[in-house]
Order: structure tokens, then sequence, then C-alpha cells
């Protein structure tokens, strides 16, 4: 069964407690294969005004994402959920 957008936002409702690797597997859901340099992920988005979400891997965090990476892709997710822009 395919996740909705509620779904993820219940996962990511606590952005000190998500895994980098989950939050790189939800957005290559959304939004499709990443554009990735050595240690940064970029997604593009489907806003002209508001193009790319960035993910950068956290060397120090024990596989933490960092929480203002889980709000930017959870702002993202609220947006594609108010315009049903969901893929």
């Amino acid at each position: 069964m395919a996740k909705t957008i509620d779904d993820y936002l219940r996962e990511l409702s606590s952005p000190t407690n998500v895994r980098f690797a989950r939050l790189l597997t939800i957005c290559e859901e959304l939004f499709g294969k990443s554009r990735d340099g050595k240690h940064n992920y970029i997604f593009k988005t489907p806003w002209r005004d508001d193009p790319r979400i960035n993910l950068q891997v956290d060397k120090g965090a024990s596989g933490k994402a960092k929480p203002y990476q889980v709000k930017q892709v959870r702002d993202k997710l609220e947006r594609m959920k108010d315009e049903g822009k969901a893929r």
C-alpha cells in the first residue's frame, strides 16, 4: 500500500529523531532521483519559486538527519498537500 502525504508527515513529526537514510528515501519517493555530489543530495521540487531540497550528510550525529532539513522537507510536504501536488 502506497504511503500518503499524511503518513510521511506523521513519520517526520519529530525533527530530532529522523534517520538521514529514511529522510533521503522519503525525498526519493516523492521528488525522484537526486542530483548528488559527494555529500549533498539535491532534489528538485514542483515549484518554480522554491526549486530545491538540499540534504547534507551530518557525520557527527550517528546517522540522524539535521532537524532543519527535516523541517524543510515537512514544509514541502505540507505545501504539496495544500496544493494537491502529491505524486
